[in-house]
């Protein structure tokens, strides 16, 4: 057995590829437009699983976008995702540049959780041992849930 995908359902198909690609530093690598459906789906990986992704060997995130519109509540679209980074703390302060409210920021140098969005939540790991505690991630309180 081996992992394969995390499917999230997305009600906006544009402005989750820019928060997912263009935030977030997702890369996109198959799109399937099924007309009889009604539905897009929209492949993406981190830049580190790329290569094997596009040959269905990485896990990936796929987003699946329904034409007909729905609101997802009661968990309809998912729990959370989670990714790993080399730097924590300057990936962090990317996506806040870009505007994305930061959960659960890092204060422990190792973990920190934003949303989508719709609403999926997102948790941030650092790769390897936990960076030290920093501002200004150390004294930031949390925001909303996660």
């Amino acid at each position: 057995m081996r992992y394969l995908h995390t499917m999230v359902r997305v009600r906006d198909l544009d402005q989750s590829i820019r928060f997912y690609v263009d935030v977030f530093g997702l890369r996109e690598f198959r799109r399937v437009e099924n007309e009889k459906g009604r539905f897009t789906l929209v492949f993406l990986a981190a830049p580190g699983d790329f290569e094997k992704a596009s040959d269905d060997k990485a896990p990936c995130l796929e987003l699946t976008y329904n034409w007909d519109t729905e609101d997802y509540t009661g968990g309809r679209n998912f729990g959370h995702l989670a990714y790993e980074v080399d730097d924590i703390y300057a990936f962090c302060q990317r996506l806040a540049d870009h505007g994305v409210t930061i959960n659960r920021p890092p204060r422990d140098g190792y973990m920190a959780f934003v949303r989508s969005p719709d609403g999926i939540s997102i948790e941030i790991l650092q790769k390897g041992a936990p960076f030290a505690p920093a501002e200004p991630w150390a004294s930031m309180a949390n925001t909303g849930n996660w």
